[in-house]
């Protein structure tokens, strides 16, 4: 049973950074492409960022291109999102999320295993 579990989430200033963990159990971690996902009061889940199963690839929706960069370590079984420039449109909570469908780097809520979420606060 794969299991994700976020953390690193908190309450920052604008124009602050923040890095988000999220660390993968009961799989191969290198059979999954990760994604990072928001959803803030009242509003849909959506997209942030996602990665590869090797790292290879990378893909960002518009509004956090150049602030938010995805990474991540198969050794450890970890994905990272290192958020700068925080702004408070990004207030929400942040989950990870895990394919196990290699062959296409997925940007919709279509993710098989999901986290719990931690919660981003960017006061301004």
């Amino acid at each position: 049973q794969v299991q994700l579990v976020e953390s690193g989430g908190g309450l920052v200033q604008a124009g602050a950074s923040l890095r988000l963990s999220c660390a993968l159990s009961g799989g191969t971690f290198s059979r999954y492409n990760m994604g990072w996902f928001r959803q803030a009061p009242g509003k849909e889940r959506e997209f942030v960022a996602a990665i590869n199963w090797s790292g290879g690839l990378t893909t960002y929706s518009d509004s956090v291109k150049g602030r938010f960069t995805i990474s991540r370590d198969n050794a450890k079984h970890t994905v990272d999102l290192q958020m700068t420039s925080l702004k408070p449109e990004d207030t929400a909570v942040y989950y990870c999320a895990a394919d196990p469908r290699l062959q296409v780097l997925v940007t919709t809520t279509k993710y098989d295993y999901w986290g719990q979420g931690t919660q981003v606060t960017v006061s301004s």
